[in-house]
């Protein structure tokens, strides 16, 4: 019997230890997840290249049908996909949609890798560019994701971005 006794004792405070440094991992992640002063972590999803207001940096690129664009040629609709990435090839009917509307000299899209699926839908509503993940393009706009769309206004400023269309029409001024 002081054998059974002593085993329950012993595991009760194995569990009482075990529940304290519980609380306390518990009461660390609350700590880190919360910003300082009190206030609420942003909503916005993180950003994958220009912020609002930024410019793409200067780029010389050759579209697939041997046009030379240049980032002061650039205003309107810009959108990145990725060869064989399901979500592209998701947004990618939205995406020529909007650039029938707004106009191919308005509309660029930039594949990373070869994409004929891709090439052949935008193409005829969009100057596409093919380059690879670190070409011209994805570094003037420090593009780290894709899809990833931008609307820029005439100053060449980004006025939206994300990863859907409706981050580009939801967000832009009227």
């Amino acid at each position: 019997m002081p054998y059974l006794v002593a085993a329950v004792v012993l595991l009760a405070l194995i569990t009482a230890v075990n529940l304290l440094l519980t609380l306390g991992v518990i009461r660390r992640l609350r700590e880190q997840s919360t910003p300082p002063h009190g206030g609420h972590a942003p909503a916005d999803p993180p950003a994958h290249g220009l912020p609002l207001g930024a410019r793409p940096e200067v780029f010389t690129a050759t579209t697939a049908d041997g046009e030379q664009v240049r980032d002061s040629d650039v205003y309107g609709m810009v959108g990145f996909f990725s060869a064989h990435c399901t979500p592209c090839h998701t947004l990618a009917p939205q995406f020529a949609e909007q650039a029938k509307v707004m106009g191919r000299d308005r509309v660029i899209a930039v594949i990373a890798d070869t994409d004929p699926e891709l090439a052949a839908l935008l193409a005829p509503v969009a100057r596409v560019i093919v380059e690879d993940y670190d070409g011209a393009v994805q570094a003037a706009f420090h593009n780290s994701w894709t899809p990833w769309v931008y609307l820029l206004g005439r100053d060449r400023r980004v006025v939206a971005a994300g990863g859907r269309m409706a981050d580009l029409f939801s967000e832009a001024p009227a």
